[in-house]
């Protein structure tokens, strides 16, 4: 079994990329396949909140926070890691000082960075120089119109550095705000029968939607 890193990150805030990450905690669940999630939001952690049972607050910065990840890796087929706003360049540069792309270039495990991108021209500055961190891993950009964002800017160029783009459609409001004042899982959600049977069609209707997208990138492949 080969592990596979899944990194769900940004350099700027605000783009959504939590949402993301609860997303594919549920996609991975639904998979069947072993795996563990990360927040490296601390003390407390937002993705800890609605994915308490799977997720774990970790401090990335720290050569704890680091062993706590990296060197457990082996036991699941994926690990999922939920970036901090700013943290996603300066953990690429981690990996690479520590030999985790050496790695993947051995085929000894896989890295897939999920780079969650708002639709600001500062955002779009971000994926060439992402880009040049990933070495030889895949990377995605992942466009979230849950935060109603256009990415009316967003060129043929600037998606050719990426293996692709992973589009999430946007939730309707008042299924989100229920969803968040739940506290729970999307899939969560949608399970309990105590809720509205509209809003839980809505959630089950989108996330689907982002399942087949993920599919489509091939994430859950081993």
């Amino acid at each position: 079994m080969t592990p596979h890193v899944i990194l769900i990150g940004a350099d700027k805030g605000g783009v959504g990329k939590t949402t993301v990450s609860r997303t594919l905690v549920d996609y991975f669940r639904h998979q069947g396949h072993t795996f563990r999630a990360f927040d490296t939001e601390e003390p407390l952690g937002v993705l800890k909140r609605f994915c308490g049972d799977e997720t774990a607050v970790v401090d990335l910065t720290t050569s704890d926070g680091q062993m706590k990840v990296f060197d457990t890796l082996k036991g699941f087929q994926f690990t999922l890691i939920d970036v901090r706003a700013g943290l996603l360049s300066p953990t690429l540069k981690i990996l690479s000082e520590i030999g985790f792309f050496d790695g993947v270039k051995a085929g000894k495990l896989k890295i897939t960075v999920l780079h969650v991108i708002g639709s600001t021209q500062a955002s779009f500055d971000e994926i060439k120089a992402t880009a040049a961190l990933v070495e030889g891993s895949k990377h995605f950009l992942v466009t979230n119109h849950i935060n109603d964002a256009a990415y009316l800017g967003l060129s043929d160029e600037m998606k050719g550095v990426a293996a692709g783009v992973i589009d999430i459609t946007k939730l309707n409001e008042l299924a989100a705000e229920h969803v968040d004042q739940a506290g729970v899982g999307f899939d969560a959600f949608v399970a309990d029968e105590n809720n509205s049977a509209v809003l839980r069609g809505y959630v089950k209707s989108w996330l689907g939607r982002g399942f087949r997208a993920y599919d489509a990138a091939k994430l859950a492949q081993i």
